[in-house]
């Protein structure tokens, strides 16, 4: 059983593609009015959709920049990429980051996937088992460095792994995550849970307090099929939901506005 008795909760990825940096730190700055609960980036060197050689700006110095810019939303990667760094120091901007935030930073991380990122900037690409592999032998070193560095961050830095593998990724989350994000729908999400339950079970770890987060559609919206999905995921467990916007939204950029239809969807649920 993993955490339900906990505020329903959005979170708003500022894809960090098609805009200047100034409009991303605007949208965030917006986005913390409005009432958003966490904003996240993503951990990737170009556009993952629209122009591919668009504007795109990097992750841990964005991320630094709209922690310093922010008062109250907590904030995070959406994910790191764990073959992109040595993870002791992974670990330690992370904690400068939860430094910069003053205890608002959220530690995402994954294995990646985006070929393009790793031939461009000389990273070697490796197969999906190769990533895993690395993910899972990097999660004890980033834990191991966050306990040792001095100052220690300003608090128990929460980790988000994202995925849904049955076989490897899962038992990841299991074994080191506090926030499990994935895009299984409702009709696959119960099974995903019972196979994560396992896992749990199996490396001995109390899972109960963990939250299960799921990426939706700003796209699709709260109105017809979307509200039902939500409505079904919320029902299953799902405590963060998670909607993307781009700068390429519209002729200025990111179009925050799409997302006060969530923030409703949320206050009703936690109502």
């Amino acid at each position: 059983m993993v955490a339900t008795d906990i505020p329903t909760r959005i979170g708003v990825q500022v894809s960090p593609q098609h805009a200047s940096f100034q409009q991303s730190l605007d949208a965030v700055r917006r986005l913390e009015d409005m009432g958003v609960d966490m904003v996240f980036n993503w951990d990737h060197f170009y556009p993952l959709s629209g122009e591919p050689d668009g504007l795109h700006f990097e992750c841990t110095t964005q991320l630094a920049a709209w922690a310093q810019a922010t008062e109250r939303v907590e904030l995070g990667p959406l994910v790191f990429c764990n073959s992109y760094r040595n993870p002791d120091l992974l670990a330690d901007v992370s904690r400068t980051l939860d430094h910069i935030s003053n205890g608002r930073f959220v530690l995402g991380i994954g294995a990646g996937w985006f070929e393009r990122d790793y031939v461009e900037y000389g990273y070697e690409f490796g197969t999906p088992g190769s990533r895993l592999r690395e993910l899972k032998d990097a999660m004890p070193r980033i834990e191991s460095r966050l306990a040792a560095l001095n100052p220690a961050p300003v608090r128990d830095i929460p980790v988000l792994i994202g995925g849904g593998g049955e076989r490897k990724t899962l038992r990841i989350v299991a074994q080191h995550a506090d926030v499990w994000h994935s895009f299984a729908g409702p009709d696959e999400l119960q099974h995903k849970l019972d196979v994560l339950a396992q896992h749990a079970d199996d490396v001995e770890r109390d899972i109960s307090g963990m939250v299960v987060s799921n990426g939706a559609s700003v796209r699709q919206g709260i109105g017809g099929l979307g509200v039902e999905r939500l409505d079904a995921l919320h029902a299953l467990g799902t405590r963060l939901i998670t909607v993307s916007i781009s700068g390429d939204d519209g002729p200025g950029g990111y179009d925050v506005e799409q997302v006060r239809q969530f923030l409703d969807w949320r206050d009703a649920k936690n109502a």
